[in-house]
């Protein structure tokens, strides 16, 4: 990486990224949101763990692109950490940029951060709902067997 076009910022985050890695998928209480940008080839995995009272104490991500694209995710990760859904959900690219200070040419980046952690959370939410749906049904079924067997 040719560090004399990037802010300090972005070269810690680059050099030394944070929370690079993955959760399981499957797990009820992890949202995942993968985005790509077709224009310059950069695609991102960002994932959170979400507990009880929705509040993210965990993040990943896996970013292949350039430094601006992993320092976005790196920083974005550390950002929704401790935050509630609702919180996290209104992270903005521009709180991105501004803090990595990317210039405009690399806007794209902070952009598909802005993406991803809204995808993961609509991935936790939508987990959530199926499994609510599920837990009701089988409620139900099991009161209709009960009434049946009256």
């Amino acid at each position: 990486m040719i560090t004399r076009n990037y802010h300090e910022k972005v070269i810690s985050h680059y050099e030394k990224p944070r929370n690079v890695g993955s959760l399981p998928k499957d797990d009820i209480d992890v949202g995942t949101g993968l985005v790509g940008a077709p224009a310059c080839g950069d695609v991102m995995k960002l994932q959170i763990r979400v507990d009880e009272n929705g509040i993210i104490k965990e993040a990943k991500f896996k970013t292949f692109g350039c430094g601006s694209a992993i320092a976005s995710s790196s920083y974005m990760t550390e950002l929704v950490m401790g935050r509630s859904l609702e919180d996290a959900s209104k992270i903005k690219n521009t709180e991105i940029a501004k803090e990595l200070c990317l210039p405009p040419v690399k806007l794209h980046c902070s952009m598909l951060a802005e993406d991803a952690i809204r995808s993961a959370i609509r991935d936790y939410r939508s987990k959530r709902a199926r499994l609510s749906q599920a837990a009701a049904a089988a409620e139900a079924s099991a009161t209709a067997t009960a009434a049946a067997q009256v």
